[in-house]
């Protein structure tokens, strides 16, 4: 799996026992430090002991990779990824794997802080997590699509879900990205929140045809704009077969998810080639048609009106 962290197979559990004693725990923490051992030789064993070990690391997480089939989880997880058609090998080391980036990932988090001012910067240093980076090497087959378009989002998991109901496919309805999607993992989303852009990033370099994007919010720093989309630009240029198609989003008094056409109007699909394009209808339509009686897009045309106004824009 690449030159990274070697992936600790868990000790596995029989699915319906009830958790193992602290006796037991510490059974499969020594079995899974001599998993690694036999992988990757005494180096690897000394780096995994010593990140669990960094000042201010969070305790929950490094527990957790110690102790990988402690987790509340691992039960779920492991089922689920029976379900998904997952080998047991792939599951248990894409346990470990997760588990290891979740207690990796408080340090790469404060160095991002500490060495750059950079948005992207720091956004990029908290991604180069070697466990995460080792879990797509591991699991990058299974964020094939099995529906013919990809889809991205912004704006809220509705987005998401309105997404796959015209009929494709976003990360979260991915084999793997479903399984983790259902998962908590850690109370610090600051600790997962890298590893979806390390998903992301990998999820969008397999796009194969036109890749569909829902946008009921826009935010030029977010994962969509600011990484997501450039890095398709990248496989555009290898892959004419690969285009873009916006999709401006509006969430309607009663809770359902339409688009905006050009004349501003809402209706079952409305899609266009360019970016700003859509961006300029869905503000258009915030600006001039919200109601603002709507409580399900007051966040969305908020968020328009704070952008416009620090631009130096009408709101």
């Amino acid at each position: 799996m690449g030159t990274g962290p070697a992936a600790v197979p868990p000790v596995r559990r029989q699915a319906g026992t009830a958790s193992a004693t602290a006796s037991g725990r510490t059974g499969a923490q020594r079995a899974g430090l001599a998993a690694l051992h036999g992988t990757a030789g005494n180096a690897a064993v000394a780096e995994w002991i010593q990140r669990q070990e960094v000042p201010g690391a969070n305790e929950a997480a490094r527990k957790n990779a110690l102790d990988p089939t402690g987790h509340g989880e691992w039960s779920t997880f492991r089922d689920m990824m029976a379900q998904a058609g997952f080998p047991d090998s792939v599951t248990d080391a894409a346990w470990q794997l997760v588990l290891g980036g979740l207690a990796e990932q408080g340090r790469l988090n404060d160095e991002a802080m500490a060495k750059f001012t950079e948005r992207q910067e720091q956004r990029d240093h908290r991604a180069s997590n070697t466990w995460y980076q080792e879990l797509v090497q591991l699991i990058g087959d299974y964020l094939e699509i099995d529906k013919p378009t990809m889809a991205l989002w912004s704006g809220g998991i509705d987005t998401s879900v309105y997404a796959r109901s015209k009929g494709h496919t976003p990360l979260e309805a991915t084999p793997f990205g479903g399984v983790v999607d259902k998962l908590r993992l850690t109370e610090d989303w600051k600790l997962k929140t890298p590893m979806w852009n390390v998903l992301s990033k990998a999820f969008v370099n397999r796009a194969r045809g036109p890749v569909h994007i829902f946008l009921r919010a826009y935010n030029p720093d977010s994962v969509l704009i600011a990484q997501e989309v450039p890095q398709l630009r990248v496989v555009m240029a290898l892959n004419p077969a690969v285009k873009l198609i916006w999709h401006p989003v509006y969430t309607a008094p009663d809770g359902k998810l339409r688009e905006v056409t050009k004349g501003l109007e809402l209706a079952a699909d409305a899609s266009y080639s360019k970016r700003d394009e859509c961006v300029q209808v869905l503000y258009d339509y915030l600006r001039l048609k919200h109601d603002p009686e709507n409580a399900n897009s007051e966040r969305a045309h908020a968020e328009m009106s704070d952008r416009l106004a620090a631009n130096g824009n009408p709101r």
